[in-house]
Parts: C-alpha cells; sequence; structure tokens
C-alpha cells in the first residue's frame, strides 16, 4: 500500500520535473535568437563633457573609441585617460546590465550563470562548491571530498 506522503512527495517531483522541462524547453527554442541578440549588442557611453565616447560588446570588451577633437585644447594625458577609463566603465557596467536583462528571459535567476554576470563575481558561485573540494589540513595537501582517498 502507497502512503499518502509516498504519493505527495512523487507529486511534487513530477511537477518540478515538469518545471525544469518547461524551462529548458524554453531556453533550447530561444537559444538561437538569444545569441543573435547578444552578438549584435553594442552599448555606448560618452563623459559628462561629452569628449570621450566608448562603445563596448556584451562582455564589456571595447569595439571602438570616440575623442571629440576638443580634447586638443587642454591636453592633459592624466586627465584624458581617466576620462577614457572611466567612459569605457562606465559603458561596460551598461552592457552587463543589458546582458543580463536579455538573459533573465532564458535562465533562472538564482543560476550560477545569472550570478557571475549579475555581479560579475565568480568567487560567490565557487564558494557554493567548497564543501565538495575541501582541503585537508594534512600536511601532505591531500584534497578532501568525495574523491578523495
Amino acid at each position: 500500500m502507497v502512503r499518502a506522503s509516498d504519493r505527495d512527495a512523487n507529486r511534487a517531483l513530477q511537477e518540478r520535473f515538469a518545471q525544469v522541462h518547461e524551462e529548458y524547453a524554453h531556453l533550447r527554442v530561444g537559444l538561437g535568437e538569444l545569441q543573435q541578440r547578444l552578438a549584435r549588442l553594442q552599448v555606448s557611453a560618452s563623459s559628462d563633457d561629452g569628449t570621450v565616447t566608448a562603445v563596448v560588446g556584451p562582455r564589456g570588451h571595447l569595439v571602438r573609441l570616440e575623442l571629440d577633437p576638443r580634447i586638443y585644447r587642454e591636453p592633459d594625458a592624466v586627465v584624458l585617460a581617466s576620462r577614457i577609463t572611466e567612459t569605457v566603465q562606465r559603458a561596460t557596467a551598461k552592457a552587463a546590465s543589458e546582458t543580463s536583462a536579455l538573459l533573465a528571459d532564458y535562465l533562472p535567476g538564482d543560476s550560477a550563470a545569472m550570478s557571475i554576470i549579475r555581479n560579475n563575481d565568480f568567487g560567490a558561485v565557487l564558494k557554493r562548491h567548497d564543501g565538495e573540494l575541501a582541503i585537508d589540513d594534512d600536511s601532505d595537501g591531500a584534497r578532501g571530498g568525495r574523491d578523495a582517498r
């Protein structure tokens, strides 16, 4: 005789499987479109005075840098370098935000991939696995975890 709790647990597992399968199907169908949208994504930002414009791709890599001729009126390499750096950083932050928004339609919000994209924090994702990869305090430096012998 099957207990009611066993049926409830089985029903819950079936519902969870159906949810995961639906998420996978949604991701699979839209993956090609997502790849195209990401490949086309370019984000720009300009300095406060408008003399520097940076265009970056979806991963924040610099695609184009535009310098207005007004930069030659007051030639100061340190100020210009700072202005370029700040502008590229601003464009990169916008690109991360737009990339995250695009991916949010395809990936669960609590997934490791979204965490990396949203926070640019690989460490937080790796901490999830610290227990499995624990290093023993032995002097020989043997690794602990499931595969340690």
